[in-house]
């Protein structure tokens, strides 16, 4: 049995959603008790990068850049459909997907749109091997996939950001797009190479796999939810002046979602592919990865941004959603909607 397949839900990724709520509750609770909060973490910065959210941004980062195996990548020819299938809807339809839904619900919310970008941009690197599992797919597929997207990501994001936004007319700075990209994804990731095979080859693959991940992990899930103290703490007073901020971001996420999900099923169900395939690219092909979209939007507008707000809606309801595929795909299976 592999590490993957042997995986079993954390406390903390169980839960993630109702975490995620709570921070947002604490966050914004500090800022109306220690009205001077953001004054004090905005003198925490170099260069105009708040130190602690560089800190926990990395942290957030570097654990999903352990998931790269590229030695997987040899087995891309051996059933190259789902994979195909996976790579069009990640850098086709789900970035095209999101523009749509942000001109239609976002208008005169520039950053939102953003943020919508941001978040459809991104394909997904690493809680899509949970719902894998969780799903019982094809874990090899998965592994697969998500080194891939891990690799294209760093070529891919910033031309998809910067043609969507200009589609948009939205301008954006180039020089911050470009920096954030590589301070939160090509340093993470090549660290992530680095200590990778340092500590396989001194403390052995078990050991890296089943202690070394598994804490790394826990404290990436540490500075995911320490970010959101942070943002939502510096963003209080608009939120509680503007609560309708949120729900007008959440309609485009989850309308977005509903078409790019009901596109995979169906393109899987054409295909003709089998459930343990087609479960894989459903989940892939329909995830993001909020991480880079959070980190990318703080980057260029601030932590107190709307745009950075409407990323962390993209996290809060990713949680929720991608359990729903797990459980929608194990009824479809039942109901013999995919070969079996």
């Amino acid at each position: 049995m592999s590490e993957e397949e042997g995986r079993t839900l954390s406390f903390f990724e169980r839960f993630l959603t109702i975490w995620v709520a709570l921070c947002i509750g604490i966050g914004i609770l500090l800022s109306q008790i220690i009205p001077d909060i953001s004054v004090a973490i905005n003198a925490l910065q170099i260069g105009g990068i708040s130190i602690p959210i560089g800190i926990c941004l990395f942290l957030m980062m570097y654990p999903a850049m352990l998931n790269l195996q590229v030695s997987e990548l040899k087995k891309l020819g051996k059933n190259p459909k789902p994979i195909i299938l996976t790579i069009i809807s990640n850098w086709l339809i789900a970035p095209f997907v999101g523009l749509l839904v942000a001109r239609i619900f976002l208008q005169g919310y520039e950053e939102l749109i953003v943020a919508v970008i941001l978040l459809s941009s991104s394909p997904c690197t690493a809680m899509v091997l949970v719902w894998g599992w969780m799903a019982k797919g094809n874990q090899e597929q998965n592994v697969v996939n998500t080194s891939l997207n891990t690799i294209t990501i760093i070529f891919g994001y910033v031309p998809m950001v910067g043609l969507l936004t200009g589609i948009q007319n939205i301008p954006v700075d180039w020089i911050l797009l470009l920096l954030s990209t590589f301070i939160f994804i090509g340093l993470p990731l090549l660290l992530g190479v680095i200590s990778k095979r340092l500590l396989i080859s001194s403390k052995g693959e078990d050991w890296f796999n089943n202690t070394y991940k598994p804490i790394v992990g826990k404290v990436s899930i540490v500075a995911l939810l320490t970010t959101l103290v942070i943002l939502f703490s510096m963003s209080g007073k608009s939120l509680i002046d503007n609560p309708d901020l949120l729900v007008i971001v959440t309609v485009p996420l989850l309308v977005g979602f509903a078409i790019v999900v009901g596109y995979n099923i169906l393109i899987t169900r054409l295909a003709k592919l089998k459930y343990r395939e087609a479960i894989i690219t459903v989940i892939i092909g329909s995830s993001s990865h909020f991480e880079i979209a959070i980190a990318t939007a703080i980057a260029m507008y601030g932590i107190g941004s709307m745009a950075a707000l409407g990323t962390t809606m993209g996290l809060f309801w990713e949680v929720p959603i991608m359990l729903s595929i797990v459980y929608l795909g194990r009824y479809l299976r039942k109901k013999k909607f995919w070969k079996t």
